[in-house]
């Protein structure tokens, strides 16, 4: 199948008309894209583009063969053009199938939000999925490797899409749905439609859609269905620094948002009658997906182990799964095809061992790590070896952290599971006024630049603008 990307951007097109902001007035050339349209070897049109005569001329193509014209959300954008000749532009009912003269079959997928999915199967097998904007496919679970009712469309028997169109941006969970459900894996080619002036254009677009697996094209852009594109490498593991507020936990969040079963292991803990703390850690909590479970520890070795030949993930943190219920990180639920979509993308990733296959659960290397952070956990380990106590520190305290840092950093070096890790950036600024201050900064210095050398990225965040230092 040979698909015509007429236009790639949200319904009101980008830039929006009279739209003042950075991203809008950024968005020349190939960043500048039209609402999505899909033409589908030349016979069949999936949404309206304004002037889609014109944009298929530009595109090489001609609308003279469509046989079929289908819409797959409600419009909000600028007046549909349907030019003459065309079939008049229809909905097929969710669960429905079409199927053409040509030998194209199209279904029709229920979404959680207004709209249709589309997935489209050509006459040697090939199989493209299209989600309207804001959309996620339902019938899919929440991105936690746990169903709630098999594959899209009844379809999740039949293996990953080789092409998947999708609100990558807007809806990043529906990425992570996909790939729980076993319907997206490391070979299927993900590109972002619908794109909006959420993100500025160009580089830093590109960049974010990379970091999830992802890409995007520029309108008029013809793709082949399962002709092999190279995905972009994801780093197993990476290190996100920055200083105070700058950005560095949503840049390290955005990062894992397209990927199911993400188990954030938190170090820093409640702190009783701290309001201030109190608030932090609310806002992190509402921001992060709810399909996440989170691990408040900081045993960060035993994690980083699980799925180590001989090893299993123990520690002392608990872990709050979907429903609040504690348990550990090893034993949560999981499935084959979760443990296949988790690893999706990232070097050297496996499927789920022998025992998943017949329901045992996930592999416990399968699930993803975000760290947040690696400046509480040296604040934890400094408080149990009497770091702050100079006396202490003299007297076998020095050599205690040297020991516990050292099995952090080899247990980066060794892990088999994706890590995102997060930690601050304190030695630009102003020299600390007592010892102790001294000795933490030091002492994180030494932390992140050991941590960072174990990792194939490492990114820092400044004013919410993420600077690539390695990879």
């Amino acid at each position: 199948m040979d698909v015509t990307l007429l236009g790639t951007g949200a319904p009101q097109g980008l830039p929006r008309p009279g739209c003042p902001c950075a991203a809008c007035a950024t968005a020349v050339g190939d960043e500048a894209r039209a609402a999505t349209a899909l033409l589908v070897d030349g016979v069949l049109l999936i949404d309206l583009t304004p002037g889609p005569a014109f944009a298929a001329a530009r595109a090489g193509r001609s609308l003279a063969g469509v046989r079929q014209v289908l819409l797959s959300h409600p419009h909000d954008g600028p007046a549909m053009e349907v030019p003459a000749g065309l079939p008049q532009p229809g909905r097929v009912a969710d669960g429905r199938e079409l199927a053409l003269l040509d030998g194209h079959r199209v279904r029709a997928l229920a979404v959680d939000g207004p709209g249709t999915g589309y997935e489209i199967s050509g006459a040697d097998g090939e199989r493209l999925l299209y989600l309207p904007p804001g959309a996620a496919p339902a019938g899919l679970g929440n991105g936690t490797g746990r169903s709630a009712g098999g594959g899209a469309g009844g379809q999740g028997g039949a293996g990953p899409y080789d092409l998947v169109l999708l609100d990558v941006l807007g809806r990043p969970d529906a990425l992570a749905r996909l790939r729980a459900g076993g319907l997206v894996d490391a070979a299927t080619d993900v590109v972002a439609v619908h794109v909006d002036h959420d993100v500025p254009p160009g580089p830093e677009l590109h960049r974010r859609l990379a970091a999830v697996g992802a890409r995007a094209v520029a309108d008029g852009s013809s793709l082949v269905v399962g002709e092999y594109h190279a995905v972009p490498d994801l780093p197993r593991r990476t290190l996100v620094l920055g200083g105070a507020r700058s950005g560095k936990s949503l840049e390290a969040e955005r990062r894992l948002a397209a990927f199911p079963d993400v188990v954030y292991v938190a170090t820093g803990g409640t702190r009783d009658g701290d309001e201030d703390w109190a608030q932090r850690v609310s806002l992190h909590r509402e921001r992060r997906p709810s399909s996440w479970r989170t691990v408040e520890t900081c045993d960060l070795v035993p994690l980083l182990e699980a799925g180590r030949p001989g090893k299993e993930a123990g520690g002392s943190g608990s872990e709050a799964g979907e429903g609040g219920g504690p348990g550990k990180e090893a034993q949560a639920p999981g499935t084959e095809a979760a443990a296949r979509g988790a690893g999706a993308g990232w070097p050297g990733a496996e499927a789920a061992g022998p025992a998943a296959g017949a329901g045992a659960g996930r592999a416990p290397d399968a699930s993803p790590l975000l760290i947040d952070c690696l400046a509480l956990w040296l604040t934890h380990v400094m408080d149990e070896v009497g770091a702050w106590d100079d006396a202490t520190w003299e007297a076998g305290g020095r050599r205690a952290l040297r020991e516990r840092t050292d099995a952090l950093v080899a247990a980066v070096r060794a892990t088999r599971r994706p890590v995102v890790a997060v930690s601050n950036e304190v030695g630009s600024g102003v020299v600390p006024a007592t010892p102790a201050g001294r000795r933490f900064r030091d002492e994180l210095g030494r932390l992140n630049a050991a941590f960072a050398a174990e990792c194939e990225q490492v990114l820092l965040v400044v004013a919410g603008q993420a600077l690539a230092l390695r990879g």
